[in-house]
């Protein structure tokens, strides 16, 4: 076993009665998750090297996973859920089936990215933003808040992705912060306004490029990444005055199944992906803001939203449908 991981092993093991015990054999540990497979091979492709446990790995929406363990119940193969968002950790943890991490694990994360049941804790961060473009749109003449892109001058020119994880929290914490009418009537607004629905945040970003919208609601990195490959990508972003409900900083995060078949390599692999590796990753090859009590900031103008209250992520998906965006 590589040197550091045996304070890794250590340190999610710690949770066990009577004290530290051997993690049991290399035997596979199922990982459902929502973040994609691009982002999460490599890493967890690291953790098996490091820890010498397989990992079986299942993709999916992260919607759709928490979907998919909600249905399954105590029948669920899985060991870790990742997921995209607090909302989904959230819906998991209300519906009791997430098991409670150690203290010392989740101690080492800023008390405002861990759930309150203590079953749940963020692995990055990530920023909503407006992304637009620098080619048609006047940094001086853009909108304060998210709400006023539903005015007539914005008509067809803004693009959201209404199937993606992050903009379902979004509008879960816009349901919490504004409640249920205020984002109905936002929703339907939009529709109404010609907002165009892409599939992802990468699209949205492509479609400014490509002169198809001129704004849109992605996530803060996926700009970083098209930057980095072309410094001349003609799209800029920025937030909404502070405080806007358009500038949520949301997780990404890891939680153990109360019915994990291997607790302790469940908790290494959660563990893993907080320790100074597994951070260096989602800053370095993501984009994503660290979680660590001695790196993380809060991200400037986000509103003072607690992310438990964004956890009723099917009664958003409920809203996205009846007012025919999903």
């Amino acid at each position: 076993m590589h040197p550091r991981f045996v304070l890794i092993t250590a340190l999610a093991a710690c949770l066990v009665a009577g004290g530290i015990r051997t993690p049991a054999p290399a035997d596979t540990l199922t990982v459902y998750s929502g973040r994609s497979k691009s982002f999460m091979d490599a890493l967890l492709d690291r953790f098996e090297q490091e820890s010498g446990h397989t990992v079986r790995r299942v993709y999916d929406k992260t919607a759709a996973v928490a979907l998919k363990l909600q249905t399954e119940g105590d029948r669920s193969p899985a060991d870790v859920v990742l997921a995209q968002d607090a909302g989904a950790l959230g819906a998991l943890s209300r519906a009791g089936l997430l098991a409670p991490l150690p203290a010392p694990l989740t101690a080492t994360v800023d008390e405002r990215f861990v759930s309150n049941r203590g079953d749940w804790v963020a692995t990055s961060l990530r920023a909503r933003t407006l992304a637009y473009s620098t080619e048609r749109v006047s940094a001086n003449a853009l909108p304060q808040s998210v709400f006023e892109l539903t005015d007539e001058k914005y008509a067809g020119r803004v693009g959201f992705a209404p199937a993606n994880a992050s903009f379902q929290a979004f509008i879960t914490a816009m349901r919490a912060a504004h409640g249920e009418d205020t984002a109905r009537a936002w929703l339907l607004a939009m529709k109404r306004n010609g907002v165009q629905s892409f599939p992802k945040n990468t699209a949205i970003l492509e479609g400014i490029a490509a002169g198809e919208i001129d704004l849109g609601l992605p996530n803060h990195y996926y700009l970083l990444r098209f930057t980095e490959k072309d410094p001349g990508f003609p799209v800029a972003q920025t937030g909404f005055a502070d405080g806007d409900i358009g500038n949520l900083v949301n997780v990404a995060g890891a939680a153990v199944l109360n019915t994990s078949r291997q607790p302790e390599a469940a908790r290494q692999l959660v563990a893993f992906l907080l320790s100074a590796p597994g951070q260096a990753w989602f800053v370095d090859q993501i984009h994503e803001h660290p979680v660590s009590r001695d790196a993380a900031a809060p991200v400037r103008g986000a509103p003072a939203l607690n992310l438990n209250a964004i956890d009723d992520l099917n009664g958003t998906l409920t809203l996205l449908r009846e007012v025919g965006l999903l």
